[in-house]
């Protein structure tokens, strides 16, 4: 995304980007607290719905619209937008079984997921520095998940089905980081944001038989502030890249676990275990080796491009 790049400030791209993974936080405290009330199918509608409003808006404000409506593979679109739709709903299962800080620590594996499937489905090299970051990255999450899902688990205990549920969305979500990868081939990113909404919305009408209910008027206000944060938190990732490199904000992604925390225990009395924070830090130092190398091996083919071509 940094071929995007519109001007360097880096102050700014840090502060949109560090204010969306506050509103996906905030979002996912939201979903969590209306879970008790709402099933998993009913809250990804609302999340999903609610968003495109937000998105034609920003598409409009951008002249993208006709970018944004028009498709040359739908049924790419198809594709992510099942295992996507499937890995919201899951987290949000996930949300109402586990406390909000886990459930942030264990979506960090999804870029270490998405590391060794990079390798299987696109044939991606992965070198030393890499299979050392996916070895801790998965030490990291033995760890948080060995509490719930060691000896003597159960799936009639509601901490071990939910952290299975979250491991099982992190690893759709790794999937869905794939086929994106494929999609910016040949489509346009405002088309790739736009469909999701749309297919995430329909995808979750076919849950309504299984027990969607009429929510109270206050619970449908949450709902649906959840949806249209979900839609800012996603304008705003897209604006930080105008303004700063992938690497230079990644690390951002990690204020997360500060909110969580912070949302969590303020909202839900909720605490992370010693154990918990240990895995994540593990994962963490996993993906900010992968950083760290995919910032180097930048470098390293900035100087070869400047080597081969003296006028630059």
């Amino acid at each position: 995304m940094a071929r995007y790049l519109t001007s360097h400030r880096p102050g700014l791209a840090i502060g949109l980007k560090l204010t969306a993974v506050f509103c996906f936080t905030l979002m996912a405290a939201l979903i969590k607290y209306t879970s008790e009330e709402v099933p998993p199918g009913e809250a990804v509608f609302f999340r999903s719905f609610f968003a495109i409003p937000v998105i034609l808006i920003w598409l409009t404000a951008r002249g993208q619209l006709r970018q944004g409506l028009i498709t040359r593979h739908p049924m790419l679109h198809f594709r992510r937008g099942i295992l996507g739709t499937a890995a919201m709903g899951l987290t949000f299962a996930g949300l109402g079984m586990l406390p909000l800080p886990e459930v942030t620590a264990i979506g960090y594996a999804t870029p270490i997921f998405t590391l060794v499937l990079a390798a299987i489905m696109l044939g991606e090299r992965i070198r030393m520095v890499r299979i050392s970051a996916v070895l801790l990255g998965l030490v990291g999450v033995l760890i948080m998940l060995w509490p719930r899902l060691g000896a003597g688990a159960s799936l009639e205990n509601t901490a071990t089905l939910g952290a299975l549920l979250i491991l099982v969305a992190t690893v759709a979500r790794a999937f869905v980081q794939i086929f994106v990868r494929q999609m910016v081939q040949g489509e346009h990113t405002a088309a790739i944001v736009f469909y999701f909404s749309v297919t995430a919305s329909v995808l979750s009408l076919f849950s309504a038989p299984f027990g969607w209910v009429v929510p109270s008027p206050g619970t449908i206000g949450l709902l649906v502030f959840s949806g249209v944060l979900g839609g800012v938190a996603q304008i705003l990732v897209t604006s930080s890249y105008r303004f700063g490199a992938v690497s230079m904000l990644a690390p951002v992604d990690y204020s997360s676990m500060l909110f969580a925390i912070l949302i969590g225990f303020v909202w839900f009395s909720e605490l992370p275990t010693v154990v918990m924070l240990i895995g994540a830090g593990l994962v963490i130092a996993g993906n900010i080796l992968v950083i760290w190398r995919e910032h180097h091996l930048g470098l390293e083919r900035g100087k070869a491009r400047a080597v081969s071509d003296p006028k630059s």
